[in-house]
């Protein structure tokens, strides 16, 4: 037996179609409300910040949305990406499960994320948008935008969280490479910027605060959009293209997973691996068990509280009903940027309330411990935030272990490591701490929740 098997798909056979689990809920989810009038938004409320095609996009309840030629002309450059049997990864575990993992660092800029990056900046470029501002935690999003900028004429101004601005110097090389300007936040550049400075110079930063300054950017400059990567119904939908082809692979593999994982930070990844498995169960098909995966410090589906909340720190954003753990909260800095946001993504939100998914959380040490050992045997060093879905992966494996059952168990290798050697120096050098959240602080955001009539 091969110690890694890969399966490929022609182009031809990339899908040409975003999936829209919207149309298969059977409870839709709570409006997304206006933080002024608290009713529900429509789109002149939102075309300050986002192209109409992208609102349509967001409110809409059709199954399928055609993928636009140009975008999926970009996607040929690294699409289809492979789906690969861990052969290595279950010998070292002695386990009868069969793993599988979908893996996106193939891209250009080495995650999933360009997947929607892509569409976002091609939709504000027919609009003839020229100026996009966002946020970036890691950076994996910021550097991904970066690219699709610099494909599509259209200046990207980044807005990283100060922690991850000095962690991951690489990251910011790659976005200003592609020609993005990026800015640690906060920054005095914004007044929600200066107003968080004014209280502490050297606040870490949060992405909470990164996307208040990008949206204020926004939403005072004609000229310019909003781009956010996760959390928005239509950024977890471009996602869906990695669990369509995963379900066309596992075909090939002659298999179907028992068991689907994801790390979760704002939710993108794990809804691109997941929500086309979970309309296919809604419309009848055979269920599995879908496991969220989250780092301990900031515990959003674990520990957060389902309720309405902003977005942003600044509350320049609308009210949207998802598991939170209060929009003023600071996460500790750990690696795993990217998972460090307040809140989930109202649809896996929602999931979790109708039960169809469940979640856990583990510590950093523990997922880079996993990350380690996936790399020893199959070669590729994954992201922190991927480490998550790796550890998950692993405890799945174990337990059918020690149950005896030889379950298949598919996880999203969302990115590369290559950009996140220091935090691998600082793991092997027993340097990497175990951060936790001050309890009085996330106290004190979730009693500062919005009052949303009923």
């Amino acid at each position: 037996m091969n110690d890694r098997t890969k399966f490929l798909l022609d182009e031809s056979r990339m899908p040409k179609h975003w999936y829209n689990i919207m149309a298969d809920l059977p409870v839709p989810p709570a409006p997304v409300l206006h933080p002024g009038t608290m009713q529900p938004v429509g789109p002149d409320d939102l075309a300050p910040l986002f192209p109409m095609e992208l609102i349509l996009q967001e409110v809409s309840t059709e199954r399928e949305i055609e993928i636009p030629e140009p975008v999926r002309e970009v996607f040929r450059l690294w699409r289809p990406s492979p789906l690969f049997r861990a052969h290595r990864l279950e010998k070292a575990l002695g386990t009868p499960a069969k793993i599988y993992y979908k893996y996106e660092g193939v891209s250009p800029a080495g995650s999933h994320k360009p997947n929607t990056a892509v569409p976002q900046a091609w939709y504000n470029a027919q609009a003839g948008i020229r100026k996009l501002t966002t946020e970036t935690g890691a950076g994996q999003w910021g550097s991904s935008l970066a690219f699709a900028g610099a494909l599509f004429g259209i200046d990207v101004t980044v807005y990283q969280v100060r922690v991850s601005y000095d962690q991951k110097p690489y990251r910011r090389a790659l976005m200003e490479t592609y020609g993005a300007k990026c800015l640690p936040s906060p920054s005095d550049t914004t007044n929600s910027g200066r107003a968080i400075l004014a209280q502490n110079p050297n606040h870490p930063g949060s992405l909470g605060i990164a996307i208040s300054e990008a949206v204020e950017i926004a939403a005072t400059h004609d000229d310019t959009k909003y781009s956010l990567g996760s959390v928005l119904n239509h950024v977890l939908m471009h996602q869906t293209i990695i669990g369509q082809e995963a379900m066309l692979q596992l075909e090939m593999a002659g298999d179907d997973p028992d068991v689907i994982v994801g790390c979760t930070g704002g939710g993108s990844n794990f809804a691109g691996i997941c929500f086309p498995f979970i309309g296919q169960q809604l419309r009848g098909g055979r269920k599995r068990r879908i496991v969220a995966v989250e780092p301990a410090a900031c515990p959003s589906l674990t520990r957060g509280k389902f309720a309405y909340d902003f977005g942003d720190t600044a509350h320049l954003t609308p009210l949207t009903k998802m598991h939170t753990l209060g929009s003023t909260f600071t996460p500790p800095g750990f690696h795993a940027g990217g998972l460090r946001y307040h809140g989930m993504a109202p649809l896996v939100s929602h999931l979790k309330e109708l039960n169809l998914i469940e979640a856990t959380a583990y510590h950093q040490n523990a997922c880079f411990e996993a990350g380690v050992l996936f790399a020893r045997a199959e070669g590729i060093v994954p992201a922190p935030e991927a480490n998550h879905a790796v550890k998950g992966a692993i405890v799945e494996a174990l337990r059918c272990k020690a149950e005896g059952k030889a379950e298949t168990i598919l996880f999203n290798l969302c990115g590369h490591g290559h950009f996140d050697m220091t935090a691998y120096i600082n793991y092997a050098a027993g340097k990497l701490t175990d951060q936790t959240y001050d309890e009085k602080e996330l106290a004190m955001a979730l009693a500062g929740l919005p009052s949303v009539p009923a």
